[in-house]
């Protein structure tokens, strides 16, 4: 025991000394030139992912009335959705109410009745078969169908492309600005990403309904943009 004590003390001591011995790191002086420059980039895609919104409202003197017909509208609703070919694991509540309304006469306000709303968002992996959802949806009785949010599915993939090329460009400039005074890069000090958050945005022109009953309701989406914005900052020599 003693010789392991022994060779514990030594051991301490001589990983102290190395510590010890080791110079830290030279700090960046604050008086040498530095550049700070920000970088940005797009990355557009063609959407290939759609998200719409469907509602189906009921109304009853009696809250749980109004209640047990909108689980019936709702469920004609999904059903029809079904059957036009969306899986049932793309379809998600977003939201349900139940509240009275009134009327306002006046200055006095009078019960009318209860509404049950129900929303579910339904996402489409298929943006060809958008038309033919909505067209489904409204003939199980759905009393609001939003506006459609498109989107990619390999967003991840194309904002870290975005990122790549905002980085590009912040460099370019940093060397473009370094030319200009004269000097070189030295090394980039810091990256910075901006904080930037763009929801997919509804692009669409629908009609409201379709000419022929074996036309679905046109939708034509447009372009998706994915953008990156970054702060650099390099030191010159």
């Amino acid at each position: 025991m003693r010789y392991l004590l022994t060779l514990l003390v030594l051991f301490l001591s001589f990983s102290s000394a190395v510590v010890a011995q080791t110079p830290p790191p030279a700090p960046v002086s604050p008086l040498q030139p530095s550049i700070v420059t920000r970088g940005h980039a797009i990355v557009t895609a063609r959407p290939d992912r759609a998200f719409v919104t469907i509602a189906a409202e009921s109304r009853s003197k009696n809250s749980a009335d109004a209640q047990k017909q909108n689980a019936l509208a709702m469920t004609a609703v999904l059903q029809k959705i079904e059957q036009a070919g969306v899986p049932k694991d793309a379809v998600r509540t977003i939201g349900y109410e139940l509240q009275p309304e009134f009327d306002y006469a006046n200055g006095r306000q009078t019960f009318r009745n209860y509404v049950a709303r129900n929303t579910v968002e339904v996402r489409l992996d298929d943006i060809d078969r958008i038309g033919i959802a909505i067209d489904a949806a409204a003939a199980g009785g759905a009393t609001t169908i939003a506006g459609i949010r498109f989107d990619v599915r390999n967003r991840a993939a194309l904002e870290r492309d975005a990122l790549r090329q905002a980085v590009a460009d912040a460099r370019a400039r940093a060397d473009a600005a370094a030319a200009g005074a004269g000097a070189t890069i030295d090394r980039v000090v810091r990256v910075e990403e901006e904080a930037h958050f763009e929801p997919p945005r509804p692009m669409m022109r629908m009609a409201a309904q379709a000419v022929e009953r074996d036309v679905s309701t046109p939708v034509e989406p447009s372009t998706i943009e994915i953008q990156a914005r970054v702060t650099m900052t390099v030191s010159l020599r």
